[in-house]
């Protein structure tokens, strides 16, 4: 595991090469085939060091962290074409990946807590530097301050942890029977999954964000959140069993209400960024059942919602560079247009409505058979929000690629080897990872 700090420091000089950019694609696929390679289906800790070890949860989001990282590079050419501080991007991007590395890999519940948060800084620079709008400042804001004041009841709670507990490592905790502690500790974590009710920075950051920005925060900074509750939900089993139902009705009416919302919705990167909080509700829910589906599920669905949704903003961005433009109002008819790109946009809207065979479909099978078998009153949330689910997902196709083309483009073409070989590398293993169920 050291290897890896030591090979993101020999790529710190690399930055402000010519060819920086594609020193750093090479460094993060060699990361992604080295952690591909090294992966084992145990659920004990293995490659420890003096502070950091994984097991199957934290594998698996380093490895979405390290793929995602790589697109990142693939789908943000266009900084390095026109040379919008390319060497300081390559450096904020290598930041976030060691943040989100160390975080994931931590063993030690303080020293998560502090990657947790320094995640934020990168983001915010991405956000604010590169976002598209004057509007990236006050999304900014909204991130910065919404994690910021869930954070600092968690940061107190460690403090308690430590002294009830004598220690900060994951396998020594045990339970804590105290409901304001419960909350003080994951109220960070349901802000950054989003749970309905603290989830208004995310559509905002994602739409004022650019590409790359809207891809980690879709792709891996969300799963912070479910990642963190995966860690400290057993500490409290004893309060769940009382305040579950609450967590449960919210996560599911609220992934409800924001299906119908994404209906709604004028701009395709804010329906896309909307859809997000709707399927992390679902595994929210699926996370406070407390049983052994919920928690396989969650773990599914985040890895198949990273893929999927990144992979989502990456087909919004192309059509934005060609037509300058995120309205549904305007970016209709494609098909007639840009028909290739047709077939990827229903390749993704159907793995978001969870088609067979992506890996979406099966997450949400584990999903709503551990809710139902909490309680049979959830199957009507359930049915309205994945019935909606499908109708945002139809709706976005639909209206993108059918309708008349408007009259104003005069200038666009079929796409680039790099944008096709960008979606089949988000589309590929969305749906090549559910034969390994």
């Amino acid at each position: 595991m050291m290897s890896v700090f030591l090979s993101v420091l020999f790529m710190i000089p690399l930055c402000y090469l010519s060819r920086g950019f594609w020193y750093h694609q090479i460094f993060y696929f060699s990361m992604g085939g080295y952690f591909l390679m090294d992966y084992s289906n145990t659920y004990m800790f293995n490659s420890i060091t003096y502070f950091t070890g994984k097991d199957v949860v934290s594998h698996l989001m380093i490895l979405l962290s390290v793929w995602i990282c790589c697109l990142m590079l693939t789908a943000s050419l266009k900084i390095k074409f026109t040379r919008v501080f390319p060497s300081l991007f390559l450096l904020v991007v290598l930041a976030l990946f060691l943040a989100l590395f160390t975080a994931f890999s931590a063993m030690n519940f303080l020293v998560f807590y502090i990657f947790f948060e320094m995640s934020l800084i990168p983001t915010l620079f991405l956000i604010m530097g590169w976002g598209y709008q004057p509007e990236r400042l006050q999304a900014g804001i909204y991130l910065l301050f919404y994690t910021l004041c869930g954070s600092f009841p968690m940061m107190l709670s460690i403090f308690y942890m430590y002294k009830y507990f004598g220690s900060l490592n994951y396998y020594l905790f045990s339970y804590v029977d105290s409901s304001v502690f419960f909350l003080c500790l994951n109220f960070a974590f349901m802000v950054k999954i989003p749970m309905y009710f603290v989830h208004l920075w995310l559509p905002k950051a994602h739409v004022e964000a650019p590409i790359s920005g809207s891809m980690i925060l879709a792709g891996v900074m969300l799963k912070l959140g479910g990642y963190g509750l995966i860690r400290t939900l057993f500490i409290s089993i004893p309060v769940i069993h009382s305040l579950n139902c609450v967590f449960v009705g919210v996560s599911l009416l609220g992934g409800a209400i924001i299906s119908l919302v994404c209906l709604c919705q004028p701009d395709v990167k804010s329906l896309i960024a909307y859809s997000s909080v709707s399927h992390m509700g679902l595994v929210l829910g699926g996370l406070m059942t407390l049983s052994y589906w919920g928690l396989v599920g969650a773990l599914v669905m985040m890895i198949a919602h990273g893929l999927c949704s990144s992979g989502l903003f990456c087909l919004s961005n192309i059509n934005y560079e060609r037509f300058h433009s995120r309205s549904f109002m305007l970016n209709k008819g494609l098909i007639n247009i840009m028909p290739v790109f047709s077939l990827w946009w229903f390749l993704f809207c159907s793995s978001n409505m969870a088609a067979p065979p992506s890996l979406n479909l099966l997450g949400e099978i584990m999903l709503i058979n551990s809710l139902i078998t909490f309680s049979w009153i959830t199957v009507f949330p359930l049915a309205f929000l994945s019935f909606f689910s499908a109708g945002y997902s139809l709706y976005l196709y639909s209206y993108t690629q059918h309708g008349k083309t408007f009259s104003g483009f005069y200038s666009y073409h079929l796409g680039s080897v790099r944008e096709h070989l960008l979606l089949f590398l988000h589309w590929f293993p969305l749906n090549i990872l559910v034969l390994s169920s």
